[in-house]
C-alpha cells in the first residue's frame, strides 16, 4: 500500500476517519473550527499541503482535538 507523509495508508485513514474518535474530531473540526475547516479543504483541493499543515496548526491546539487525536494513534497502533 502507498503511504502518505504521515505514514498512514489511504485504507488506514478511511478507517479512522469512520471511526468514533474520527467522526468526533470532524465534529469538532465543523462545528468549533469552521473557517479553519474550510481553509483546509481549499487548501487540499489546490494541492497546496503546505497551507494545509499551516490551517491544521489552530485546529490542533484545541485539546478536544488532541486528545481524540491522540485515541485515534492508540487505536491504530494498537
Amino acid at each position: 500500500m502507498r503511504k502518505n507523509n504521515g505514514n498512514f495508508s489511504m485504507d488506514e485513514i478511511r478507517q479512522m476517519a469512520q471511526s468514533d474518535a474520527g467522526k468526533q474530531l470532524m465534529a469538532i473540526l465543523q462545528q468549533s473550527h469552521s473557517a479553519t475547516a474550510e481553509a483546509i479543504r481549499a487548501s487540499a483541493k489546490s494541492g497546496d499541503m503546505a497551507q494545509v499543515q499551516q490551517a491544521m496548526q489552530a485546529f490542533l491546539s484545541d485539546p478536544k482535538a488532541r486528545a481524540l487525536l491522540r485515541q485515534l494513534e492508540e487505536d491504530h497502533h494498537g
